[in-house]
């Protein structure tokens, strides 16, 4: 068997599975917009698109409808340097959502997503060989429950992480709608579990994925305490309280995040943070580090409209002044 000792340096740092959905985006509510803008959004491609424009080597794995829009996505993904090969275009469509933010802040969301082609990853979608090249592979909750047969995906997909060496990472990312076709909360809760022996990585956050312990913890350190004595380590987002770090033998460690004055919508900051975390972790940056680093990553995103913020300018050194 192949093992991280004996196989050369991996030529990507990060993949992930999972599925990318067309945005149709308003400025007011939906019902009454006169114009809709495109972009794409998924929770596991946002974490790529976040790590990669920090400079890691990302691929997707994920099934492309070869609707009007499936070549557009594949190359906005190459566009920020994500490797395709393995989310190839299939006969079928892909799923949309629809979001709009209110003046008040409040976010509306509808879905059209049943039987999109991403719906229809199988394990026979995960080549093990990829997985083998990767240091790193981000899983979601959400791929869990799109369909049974992208359940069955995603725990192929650990299961083969575990065998070759590569670090399995899962966000549970609870989604109490979308679970609920396939058997609510005990089915979510299940899900989880069958991860945990594959799982060297748990990136839940608080309040939302609490719910899936059996007793919901009322403040984010229990909460981290409790979903690391399942046996992984956890870096639990507690959205502008920072996060929490902890292993199973140790107590959390919080570390805060700066506040951002001028936030217009969250959507896909926990996802940026992900991936903003796993770029750093994987380029031999401390916990703590690789959290500062996201809370950084998450701040710029929720400056902006959208799942995918637009990347950050670069800052320019102050010129130099001279006597």
């Amino acid at each position: 068997m192949i093992t991280a000792a004996t196989r050369p340096e991996r030529p990507l740092d990060l993949i992930a599975l999972g599925e990318c959905m067309v945005e149709l985006r308003a400025d007011g509510p939906l019902g009454d917009a006169p114009q809709l803008t495109r972009a794409c959004g998924g929770d596991t491609l946002n974490a790529l698109v976040s790590a990669a424009r920090l400079g890691s080597r990302c691929g997707f794995i994920s099934r492309v409808g070869n609707d009007p829009f499936g070549h557009g996505l594949r190359r906005a993904w190459q566009a920020e340097g994500i490797d395709v090969t393995h989310a190839p275009l299939v006969d079928g469509e892909n799923g949309v959502y629809f979001i709009s933010l209110h003046a008040d802040g409040e976010r509306e969301f509808t879905y059209r997503r049943a039987g999109s082609a991403a719906t229809h990853l199988s394990p026979a979608d995960v080549d093990a060989a990829y997985v083998a090249a990767s240091r790193t592979l981000l899983l979601s909750g959400v791929t869990q429950a799109i369909s049974a047969s992208a359940q069955a995906a995603t725990r192929h997909a650990a299961q083969l992480a575990r065998q070759v060496g590569t670090r399995v990472a899962f966000d549970p990312n609870y989604r109490p709608r979308l679970w609920a076709a396939r058997g609510g909360l005990d089915a979510a809760r299940a899900a989880l579990h069958e991860l945990l022996p594959f799982m060297d990585l748990l990136l839940p956050s608080f309040p939302a994925d609490a719910a899936l312990l059996d007793d919901s913890p009322g403040s984010a350190p229990d909460a981290a305490r409790a979903f690391a004595a399942l046996g992984v380590t956890v870096a639990l987002k507690d959205g502008p309280h920072g996060a929490w770090l902890c292993g199973p033998h140790a107590d959390p460690q919080h570390v805060p995040a700066p506040p951002v004055p001028d936030v217009l919508d969250t959507t896909g900051a926990g996802d940026a943070w992900n991936g903003a975390f796993l770029h750093a972790l994987t380029h031999a940056h401390t916990p703590e580090q690789a959290a500062r680093a996201a809370h950084a990553c998450a701040a710029h995103a929720i400056r902006h409209r959208g799942a995918l913020p637009p990347p950050p300018v670069p800052s320019r050194p102050h010129p130099e002044t001279h006597a």
